[in-house]
């Protein structure tokens, strides 16, 4: 067999319907546009119109808001933490965000791992993670461990007003 001898199965192929070239072609004179009409002319774009019925898009209602400067955290929990160590994907010790992504215990968070206190922790760990709630914090120191965050917790300052 060679390359010229190659060819498509019957009906794998199929041209395109030429429109409006005659009423002998079966698509000629309106070429399947049907009688006059917006959508009859040339350069009509209608996404969403009805027909000035007030659309879709804007009688439903409108919820929520979303935060511009929301953090987006991959979110563990320490009983996920342990049920990794148990099951030896990680080795308890020292840890990082980029092991634990290793590992496939954590996905997604482009700002980094938020630790959360669900769970029980028996392993003594070190581990280092954008943020930490308290009680995550105080279960690890718990255990023997400690906690590192990269990304301190909020402090508010008290203004002085009037002078």
């Amino acid at each position: 067999m060679k390359i010229s001898d190659l060819k498509d199965n019957d009906g794998a192929r199929k041209s395109r319907m030429r429109v409006g070239r005659g009423e002998g072609s079966g698509k000629g004179k309106t070429a399947g546009r049907g009688m006059k009409g917006q959508k009859s002319r040339s350069g009509v774009a209608i996404k969403g119109f009805e027909g000035g019925q007030m659309p879709l898009h804007m009688r439903i209602p409108k919820r929520g808001f979303n935060n511009p400067f929301g953090k987006d955290y991959a979110e563990l929990n320490l009983g996920m933490l342990q049920k990794a160590i148990d099951a030896k994907k990680v080795k308890a010790g020292t840890l990082d965000e980029d092991g634990l992504r290793e590992a496939g215990i954590i996905r997604g968070g482009k700002h980094g791992v938020s630790l959360l206190a669900k769970g029980e922790l028996k392993s003594k760990i070190e581990i280092t993670v954008a943020r930490a709630s308290k009680g995550a914090v105080e279960a690890v120191e718990k255990a023997g461990g400690s906690v590192t965050q990269t990304v301190g917790p909020k402090v508010f300052k008290k203004e002085k007003r009037g002078a």
